[in-house]
């Protein structure tokens, strides 16, 4: 939310500055400001969704809904922010006209408030991220660090380039920001839509959680063996687990059914966020049988 309204203010400020200046390193700024107030309304969207509880059509839940959304919001950043960059970094290599003075210094005082407004948004993020237990892995607020980072660093590129306009009368500079603020834009939108598909096809949980889950289900002593373990992020606490385990000879029907019992409740415990957890059991042949 604290993005959103920064976003919002600072994109209309950004495109009136941009608009007397006649900047396209400010124009381009005022698209990715665009891009990010567009982007934060998928989030909020994300955030809402994904809260939904599970129901006959999809029974594991919404969680994804937040991938789907933060994939939305790169290709936002790409479409809207670094595209409109581009055109603007090479349209401005063909301006004649001067810019003036006066039109300039509106434009870097725009500039320094999106920084200050910016960074004050960054610094909150970066507080949340520090002071929620899953907000390294909350796609939403990744996208949000993300945004503002390459914001702050955006306007900085947007500054100097003004600035070296100004002092050179070469709108090379400013052309090169400008340029120089699209490709920070796609590579953002690259990382951010990588993490989402692999998170929409399907990824696996962490290592650790993977590794741990082994470990308990070769402890017990009813598994001879576990043939094979899957798991799937379905949302941001939410994993499937499916292990296909052999059972040690001489165990009977009603043993496995306690023993089956026993071991999700145990592994719901330890790991709540295995809210779906399948066993295939098989029994293993006796010791030196066929």
């Amino acid at each position: 939310m604290v993005a959103l309204a920064a976003n919002i203010v600072i994109a209309a400020a950004k495109a009136v500055g941009g608009l007397l200046s006649g900047s396209p390193a400010l124009l381009s700024e005022a698209a990715h400001s665009v891009a990010d107030s567009v982007n934060e309304v998928f989030l909020l969207a994300a955030l809402r969704r994904s809260r939904r509880p599970p129901d006959s059509r999809h029974p594991f839940g919404y969680g994804k809904e937040r991938y789907f959304w933060s994939l939305l919001a790169a290709v936002g950043i790409f479409v809207v922010g670094g595209c409109f960059s581009f055109f603007q970094g090479v349209e401005a290599l063909s301006r004649t006209e001067q810019e003036s003075p006066e039109g300039y210094t509106v434009g870097l005082i725009v500039l320094g408030v999106a920084f200050l407004a910016e960074g004050g948004s960054l610094v909150r993020a970066l507080l949340q991220l520090r002071g929620e237990k899953d907000g390294a892995r909350d796609p939403a607020l990744r996208t949000v660090i993300a945004e503002d980072g390459t914001a702050v660093l955006g306007v900085a590129l947007a500054m100097a380039g003004m600035i070296l306009h100004l002092v050179t009368g070469n709108v090379v500079w400013e052309a090169s920001a400008s340029l120089a603020i699209g490709l920070l834009l796609v590579y953002v939108a690259f990382r951010l839509g990588r993490d989402a598909r692999d998170r929409l096809i399907g990824e696996s949980a962490d290592a650790g959680l993977r590794r741990n889950v082994q470990t308990f289900l070769a402890a017990q002593a009813e598994i001879d063996n576990v043939a094979a373990l899957f798991t799937m992020g379905l949302g941001l606490d939410s994993v499937l687990v499916a292990a296909r385990i052999d059972l040690a000879p001489g165990i009977d029907s009603e043993e496995i059914e306690r023993f089956s019992v026993r071991i999700k409740q145990s592994m719901a415990r330890t790991w709540p966020e295995a809210e779906h957890i399948f066993l295939d059991i098989t029994n293993a042949p006796p010791r030196g049988g066929v």
